[in-house]
């Protein structure tokens, strides 16, 4: 079954482990730091919400449909997965106001709750923006332990 952000108890759940998470909290693997996963998770999960994605390379736009049916699987994110350049967070960043700013833009998504446009994979309908919400950010907190 997919669990979905349009959910409040998964919603719920979500905002839980994201508050668990302190300055301390090391990854399972992966190079990022908290600060820099509670940042990245927030730049995928605004754009998702309708920020601008910019400098996307011209092969990942013509990959769009492909990538999309990974992001809507069932499958799991492979650990090391590449990303979008706009994603990629290498510098520090404030715990605390990365924190706040996931869980802002985890309700405005909960306040949309509806299908998107994603300037990469295109039309996601209310489920599928749900589903790859709700995947991505189990993801990076399974990662973090949480």
């Amino acid at each position: 079954m997919r669990r979905s952000l349009n959910d409040p108890a998964v919603a719920e759940s979500v905002r839980e482990r994201i508050k668990r998470l302190t300055p301390a909290t090391r990854p399972r693997w992966g190079e990022m730091s908290v600060d820099q996963m509670l940042a990245h998770c927030a730049e995928v999960q605004e754009v998702m919400n309708g920020k601008a994605l910019t400098g996307t390379p011209w092969y990942i736009r013509l990959a769009g449909p492909l990538i999309k049916r990974g992001v809507v699987s069932m499958r799991p994110y492979s650990r090391g997965l590449r990303t979008h350049p706009q994603y990629q967070i290498t510098d520090e960043h404030e715990f605390v106001a990365e924190q706040e700013r996931l869980l802002d833009a985890i309700e405005t998504a909960r306040q949309g709750g509806g299908a998107v446009d994603h300037p990469i994979f295109g039309h996601l309908s209310t489920e599928e923006a749900g589903w790859a919400s709700y995947k991505h950010l189990d993801h990076h907190l399974t990662q973090f332990g949480v």
